[in-house]
This record gives C-alpha cells, sequence and structure tokens, in this order.
C-alpha cells in the first residue's frame, strides 16, 4: 500500500513538473512583456522636499495625467536643482526635472556636465519661486547677516544655488549651513543659526506651522542691479505668511523661474515616445490644472513663454506652433489677454457672442489670428 501511494506521488510530481517547465517560457514572455508595458508606460517626475511646492507641482501632474493615454505619472522626492539635473542626466527611468530656471548658467559657469544647454531642454516655464530670508525680528537687514549662521539647505539644492550667488552678488560674507529645512526652521527658532534661506513658491507649507510667539520674520531683500541680471523682483504679504509678515506693507525679496526641464531624448527611441505622450496630454489637458484644488501656481504658467538661456524641446516647441492660436487666446499675458477680450467685444458689438459658444470664439479668433499674420507677413 505504502508502494503504492509513493508510486502516485511520484507520478504526480512529475506531472506537476512536466506542466511547470511547458508553462516556464509562456509564463516568463508574459512576465517580460508585463515588465515592458509597464516601463513603456511611466513617466518620472523628480521635484523636491516634502515642505517645498515642487513636489505639490509633481502630485498635481500625477492627479490629471494618470491613467489618461495609459501613462503612469511617478513623482519623486529630490534634492534639489543640481542634485535633479544629474539625476535627469544619468539616473536610469528619470524622464523629468523641475528645477530653478538659473540652474543651467550655474552649471556652466562651473564647468559641470560637459554640453549641458544641448543635453536638457525644457518644456515650459512653470512659475516663479520666492526667496524666503527667515530670521529672528531682531535682524531687519540682509547687511545684519555679515559674519554670521546661515542655512543655504542641502549642497547641489537650488536653494543652496541661488543663496550662494545672491550673498556673493551682495558682497555679503556669511557662514554657510546644510541642514535640512525643517531642522533649520527649529534652529532659527532656537538661536543655533541667525537666519535661513528658502527658495519656493509662496505659500511654502513648512512655514504655515510657525506662531508670532516663536520671534520669526520675514528679511527683504533688495532688488540691486546684480541681482536684476538673473532674478526678478517680488513680494510676500501677510495673506502669504500672516506670522512672519508682521506690517502692512508687503516685504521686498527676489524671485526666480521654476522650469519643467527634460532630457533631450532624440527621435525614434522609446523613452522619446514616451515623454511626447507625456508632453502633449498635458499641454492638452492644461486647462484642468488652473482649477481647484490644483495648486495656485499653475495659474502663473504660460505654456508659450520664452525662456532666456534655455531651449525649448522638440516635442514642446511643435505642439506650440501647431496650436499657437489656441495658446494665445487662453495664455495668462496681458497683451493677449487684451486681444481676446478685444475681439470678444467685438463680437458682442455686433450681437455674435449670444449666438457663439465660448468654444466657437475661440475658432473664429483661431481664424483671426492666421488672417492676422498673413496680413503681417505680406506687410
Amino acid at each position: 500500500m505504502f508502494r503504492l501511494l509513493s508510486v502516485a506521488f511520484a507520478a504526480l510530481f512529475s506531472l506537476v513538473a512536466i506542466l511547470v517547465l511547458a508553462a516556464g517560457p509562456a509564463f516568463a514572455q508574459a512576465h517580460s512583456d508585463r515588465v515592458q508595458a509597464a516601463n513603456n508606460d511611466t513617466v518620472s517626475v523628480i521635484s523636491g522636499g516634502i515642505g517645498g511646492t515642487y513636489i505639490r507641482i509633481a502630485a498635481d501632474l500625477q492627479a490629471e495625467l494618470d491613467d489618461i493615454d495609459n501613462l503612469r505619472i511617478l513623482p519623486i522626492v529630490g534634492k534639489g536643482s543640481i542634485k535633479n539635473i544629474e539625476d535627469l542626466l544619468y539616473l536610469r527611468g528619470v524622464d523629468i526635472a523641475i528645477v530653478q530656471s538659473d540652474v543651467l548658467t550655474y552649471l556652466r559657469n562651473k564647468e559641470i556636465h560637459e554640453d549641458i544647454q544641448n543635453r536638457v531642454n525644457y518644456v515650459t516655464k512653470l512659475y516663479n519661486e520666492e526667496f524666503h530670508l527667515i530670521a529672528r525680528r531682531d535682524i531687519t537687514s540682509i547687511k545684519q547677516l555679515r559674519g554670521k549662521k546661515v542655512n543655504f539647505g542641502g549642497k547641489g539644492s537650488g536653494t543652496y544655488m541661488t543663496s550662494e550667488t545672491v550673498f556673493g552678488a551682495l558682497g555679503i560674507d556669511v557662514k554657510p549651513f546644510s541642514h535640512g529645512y525643517e531642522d533649520a526652521l527649529e534652529k532659527v527658532r532656537t538661536g543655533q543659526l541667525d537666519a535661513m534661506v528658502y527658495v519656493a513658491g509662496k505659500p511654502a507649507s513648512i512655514f504655515t506651522a510657525v506662531k508670532k510667539s516663536d520671534g520669526l520674520h520675514i528679511v527683504p531683500v533688495p532688488y540691486t542691479k546684480k541681482l536684476q541680471q538673473s532674478y526678478l523682483p517680488a513680494k510676500l504679504s501677510a495673506k502669504d505668511y500672516g506670522n512672519l509678515v508682521l506690517t502692512k506693507d508687503p516685504v521686498d525679496t527676489i524671485a526666480v523661474g521654476a522650469v519643467m526641464a527634460v532630457f533631450n531624448w532624440k527621435p525614434k527611441t522609446g523613452r522619446y515616445y514616451r515623454v511626447k505622450r507625456f508632453v502633449e496630454n498635458f499641454f492638452t489637458r492644461f486647462d484642468e490644472f488652473q482649477k481647484a484644488p490644483r495648486h495656485q501656481k499653475w495659474r502663473e504658467v504660460n505654456l508659450a513663454a520664452e525662456l532666456p538661456g534655455w531651449r525649448r524641446y522638440s516635442v514642446a516647441k511643435d505642439w506650440l506652433d501647431a496650436n499657437r492660436a489656441q495658446t494665445l487666446a487662453e495664455a495668462p499675458t496681458n497683451q493677449q489677454r487684451k486681444l481676446f477680450k478685444a475681439f470678444q467685444a467685438y463680437l458682442e458689438s455686433r450681437g455674435r457672442t449670444v449666438v457663439l459658444s465660448q468654444a466657437d470664439q475661440k475658432e473664429l479668433f483661431n481664424k483671426f489670428i492666421q488672417w492676422n499674420e498673413t496680413v503681417t507677413n505680406a506687410n
């Protein structure tokens, strides 16, 4: 009886082994196909730290584009602009990087990463990021920080890069530190640091927990001639930070542009087609990013805005060229808004707006743009 059971088990085991061996190649092929499909459809976006705006922007990209055209958007917490560019160049799987606009100039000047301008392009300029200089209230001028301990953030981060540039341009020598931003904020509270810098789109969530009783405030940054070469003037108000701006008037500071950067993948490569799908869907659905609950900084974005010192990625340029009239109608620049409003006023004077839908108005406006270009070129 025992011998019969042994023979039966041996036969069963042999049958299972035969089935597994027979199914092996098919299973391996199916597994390989799933791996390839997952990677072909996934676009990774390297952003910034948890308390900043970059990660919020990456999360919005995921919320709007995930499952569109079978795409999967994977936000990654990054270590700042310089490191994000390095990851974009060398780290497998990183397709998009959110960085500061002054990073390419910084890398070129430092002669880091050969031929960087041709290897890294931009999809679009995003928004402006404000320079937050936080100190105790006894420090009322940036000049008072000469020789003091100031946190610049992690080495390789955009904040460290911009801090180094700004204090250098102003001729103010400080002792730079590289603590994490949350740790730095606590050290400024307790007096272990004299100040900290954080470059992020306002309002930055890291400062929402600051209390008036903490004795901190935002120190003004003068918009000097040397800073005008790379930065824009900006203001931070009590509406942005009620516990850090204690005056009725906003505090002067500077701002640097945030950029959606991409590696310059050439056509007929797998990564090129993946990024192409991402860019085209992002541009097509851009209106959705300017609605709640997406971050308010999306409302500052003009897809057609040029970015000095950078080259537009070919896919983005092609889309904008093909949809130029629509982009003009929707772009948030004052000149373009005035043009479209004037066009709508013309329609209203003719009694047309009652008949035409918003979509029909834009279509007619597109034809007007095309006609205007023809007339302009002819002259």
